[in-house]
């Protein structure tokens, strides 16, 4: 019989809405049990809106309840260390949002409480999971494109904070909360998903800058990356772009062809080689990180194992302090 999954949410902010939270529901032998939030009132709202059973003033609390033996910790970057690690003290495994912390060392730390405790923890870069991704690293492995030779992306974002004034900013621009900007916020998707399918990193360097003035942190970033095995990558990130900019591309080149695909947009993978053009049109699920709960339940259950995990998406962080420190 399957071990049964009893889950604590901290934090019920809009990423738990439809990307997350339902999927706990959804697994066998998994289920939603608990959450808290630093307002009550929110959390009540939450939990008669999912039928959350039980509902707890503090982190604190609902880590003592025996009952839960799994946390997701679902608040911004800036606690997530602080929640992680008390959880992981607590004796229960530990599902935390990306990007992992607000700072390397912070993932270091919870890293080591993880190795201290015994405690697994695992990291929400969903993608590794998701039918979309698995497809690509399908293909590379299959040597449809050859032996990769260059990649490269671009994510040109239209602004979403044109003409706020500084004390209705979004917390994802605020770094004190986020870590940093939109960068530490999405480009971290596409730095984790490129390790994973393109293998271990080597090298990382980049220039960050800030033009458009709208907030604190960068606003413009560019990456140079140099794999293990030799594979150079250039990445660039754009949050002020016109509309008519607007761009979310990755492309691999390899010896006999290459692969165009998107990070956010799930647009069609595209490949082209000597035997001609295919797409492969595979869509978003509803929940889109149901997959990644699916092989994290999985490994708690015993029966499987997730792909992300404290030791890789630490070096997200690691990775994205270099490209905006150079």
């Amino acid at each position: 019989m399957k071990k049964q999954i009893n889950w604590g949410m901290i934090g019920c902010g809009d990423v738990t809405e439809k990307k997350s939270a339902p999927s706990f529901n959804q697994i066998d032998g998994s289920s939603l049990l608990a959450i808290t939030n630093r307002t009550r009132k929110k959390a009540d709202d939450y939990a008669g809106r999912h039928n959350i059973p039980m509902i707890y003033d503090s982190a604190e609390e609902l880590l003592a309840d025996p009952k839960i033996n799994a946390v997701y910790v679902a608040t911004p970057p800036s606690t997530h260390a602080e929640y992680a690690i008390q959880a992981m003290m607590a004796g229960k495994p530990v599902y935390v949002e990306k990007p992992m912390a607000s700072t390397f060392a912070e993932c270091r730390k919870m890293n080591e409480v993880a190795e201290k405790t015994g405690m697994p923890l695992f990291v929400a870069f969903y993608r590794r999971s998701m039918e979309y991704f698995i497809k690509v690293k399908e293909l590379l492995e299959a040597n449809a494109i050859g032996a990769p030779i260059f990649c490269r992306s671009s994510l040109f974002i239209p602004p979403r904070e044109m003409g706020l004034p500084p004390d209705q900013l979004p917390w994802r621009v605020i770094p004190e909360i986020s870590g940093g900007g939109h960068f530490h916020d999405m480009g971290c998707h596409e730095l984790d998903i490129l390790s994973f399918l393109l293998g271990e990193v080597a090298e990382v360097s980049g220039f960050a800058v800030n033009k458009g003035k709208l907030y604190l942190p960068e606003d413009t970033v560019i990456a140079s990356i140099k794999f293990k095995d030799g594979l150079l990558y250039n990445g660039s990130w754009n949050f002020i772009s016109p509309e008519d900019s607007a761009c979310d591309e990755i492309m691999i080149t390899g010896e006999r062809g290459s692969l165009k695909f998107s990070c956010f947009g799930f647009t069609p993978i595209e490949l082209s080689n000597e035997e001609g053009n295919q797409e492969f049109p595979i869509k978003s699920p509803d929940h889109v990180q149901l997959p990644m709960i699916k092989d994290v339940v999985g490994e708690l259950q015993g029966v499987g194992e997730s792909p992300s995990k404290g030791e890789t998406a630490a070096l997200v962080n690691q990775w994205m302090e270099k490209i905006i420190s150079s």
